[in-house]
């Protein structure tokens, strides 16, 4: 009774199979997509795991029940498995529609069957991971240094121009207090001729 509750649950599962996703069903050399591979796999597992959760095990885990109730357990037994089963799908498929994963597995397989076909040389052509990674990366990092060089150039410029704009400053303050001097030294000059002048015109004849 347990190997045909066994075999019903496990019929109830292939219809969430997606077709051709069994690997002895395809002929030799014939490419499986990663999909249908993920989907074998979970199948498997669920297989596996039912195999180990027998209804052997139920039931010596529960062997009072059993005894006294052997159609419930087995019932109980059944809905068991189905809701595990359905909901570890109901896992996967969530899974694989929030990482879009079929699309992405997709993209793989895709990509793999184009570099089947592509004669041109890999992204490693010397097979030296550090030899490919310099001719690589080194132009980038050159270019970056150039664009860095003319940056702090053009900063330096810029830098000229206000350390000379600042000295022009520093000159023209110079002169201004300079200016500033003389017009005090002739305003005094002239203060002390006026003194002068008043002070001979105080004195009696």
């Amino acid at each position: 009774m347990a190997e045909a509750s066994s075999a019903n649950l496990g019929s109830g599962c292939e219809e969430k199979r997606h077709e051709g996703s069994s690997p002895e069903s395809v002929p030799p050399g014939t490419t499986i997509s990663r999909v249908k591979l993920l989907d074998t796999m979970v199948d498997t597992f669920l297989q596996k795991l039912v195999a180990a959760g027998s209804y052997q095990r139920f039931t010596d885990c529960y062997k009072r029940f059993y005894q006294l109730q052997p159609e419930m357990t087995q019932r109980i037994y059944d809905k068991f498995i189905a809701q595990l089963q359905t909901s570890i799908w109901e896992e996967i498929s969530d899974i694989k529609e929030e990482g879009n994963l079929e699309a992405v597995l997709n993209a793989l397989d895709k990509i793999v069957e184009e570099g089947k076909v592509c004669k041109e040389p890999a992204w490693r052509p010397s097979g030296i991971p550090e030899k490919d990674l310099h001719s690589v990366m080194a132009p980038y990092f050159l270019q970056q240094r150039d664009t860095l060089r003319r940056h702090v150039q053009k900063q330096e410029a810029e830098n000229q121009q206000l350390a000379d704009a600042v000295l022009a400053g520093r000159r023209q303050v110079e002169e201004l207090q300079l200016q500033v001097q003389a017009r005090q030294q002739a305003w005094q000059a002239l203060h002390r001729e006026q003194r002068e002048l008043v002070a001979v015109l105080r004195e009696p004849e």
